[in-house]
């Protein structure tokens, strides 16, 4: 089966910078799973993987438009120091989980001041160009169920 739209794919991957330092690995954290064109992987790779088979291996190299897109300056945001009071050792370069009206999302702690913390949701790698190596692992039409929500359910189960 080759990778389409709804497929659900599995990729041993490794994401680094253009100095070759890697950000993320499957070394790490075990292979990459997700639904095909639902927007859970960076555009220029979806593309690149659309129509690859198990075993073929994709290397590539993508702009920050292709990746995780432009750094957006207003994405920083300065927080009352005394919010972080609970979170042990707060250091600068910590990651973070934030909830938000919209949600949970990752930021780091860009700056700590006498009265405020500078955070940021930017990714890591935004507004820089990334080197991609994945090798295709499986893939499998996804189940009606995880089509609908777009994503992949583990162990045929979502976490919704």
């Amino acid at each position: 089966m080759k990778i389409e739209k709804n497929s659900v794919v599995e990729l041993d991957y490794k994401l680094m910078d253009l100095e070759g330092n890697i950000w993320e690995s499957s070394d790490e954290g075990g292979p990459w799973v997700y639904l095909h064109g639902h927007g859970e992987v960076m555009p220029g790779l979806e593309n690149e993987l659309l129509g690859k088979a198990i075993g073929q291996k994709v290397k590539v190299e993508f702009g920050p438009e292709e990746a995780y897109g432009p750094y957006e300056e207003e994405l920083k945001t300065e927080v009352p120091r005394e919010a972080f009071a609970e979170v042990k050792n707060l250091t600068e370069g910590m990651r973070l989980a934030a909830e938000s009206s919209d949600g949970v999302h990752a930021v780091m702690v860009r700056e700590i001041r006498d009265d405020v913390v500078v955070i940021d949701a930017n990714h890591p790698l935004a507004g820089q160009a990334v080197k991609v190596e994945v090798k295709v692992l499986s893939v499998r039409p996804g189940t009606e169920d995880e089509i609908a929500h777009g994503h992949v359910h583990q162990d045929g189960t979502c976490g919704h």
